[in-house]
């Protein structure tokens, strides 16, 4: 595989996990409840999807704000802390994350056309620390959910269904993309470095 094929592909995959994981934060699927259809006329307005910010309940989509910086906690329950304190790490650990792809997407084009073996392999190493801050914002949104079905009523929980939308595996995809990035970044690195090598040795031949 030549170099700058590698380094094309390592682009687009960060390009791609930038854009995967910009809808995944703005969109409102992240976590979906369905009614069960026979039980529908009872619990018709329960059904809902989720996002980071807001929730859209029932038929005509009522959106509700997530608010978890301006809560005062002092009579919550211990779950319900632990939720909130989640929610802020999560929308605090994502859009870093965002940001940090950004930076990193500009780090790696500067070291791919200055083909510095050292500046790729610097690259590489950022977008894999980068990829840690997008899987750690969703490890902490999946024990978000798995917390905060705790709250619901077991008569509720057997009347609808709960499950994962595609906002989350976009983000899940984008995390995929960000360490491909940063790998086809490590294989550059080497590939520049060998290049270096036999410059250098066709130099000294050519003495």
């Amino acid at each position: 595989m030549k170099y700058g094929m590698v380094v094309i592909t390592a682009g687009f995959s960060g390009l791609l996990s930038f854009s995967f994981l910009a809808v995944a934060i703005g969109s409102d699927y992240w976590y979906i409840i369905d009614v069960n259809k026979a039980n529908q006329s009872d619990l018709e307005d329960l059904s809902s999807h989720s996002g980071l910010w807001r929730i859209r309940e029932g038929k005509n989509a009522t959106s509700w704000p997530i608010q978890s910086f301006f809560v005062d906690t002092s009579n919550k329950t211990d779950i319900e802390k632990h939720l909130i304190n989640s929610h802020k790490v999560i929308v605090i650990l994502l859009p870093l994350s965002l940001l940090l792809v950004v930076l990193g997407g500009i780090c790696g084009l500067v070291s791919s056309l200055a083909r510095n073996p050292s500046l790729l392999a610097g690259s590489a190493s950022y977008f894999l620390f980068c990829s840690l801050f997008t899987l750690s914002g969703l490890s902490v949104y999946v024990s978000y959910c798995q917390r905060a079905r705790e709250l619901l009523e077991p008569e509720i929980l057997a009347s609808v269904h709960v499950s994962y939308g595609w906002s989350l595996g976009l983000a899940c995809l984008s995390f995929s993309l960000e360490v491909t990035a940063g790998l086809l970044l490590m294989l550059a690195a080497r590939m520049a470095h060998l290049m270096g090598h036999d410059h250098g040795v066709t130099i000294i031949a050519m003495a």
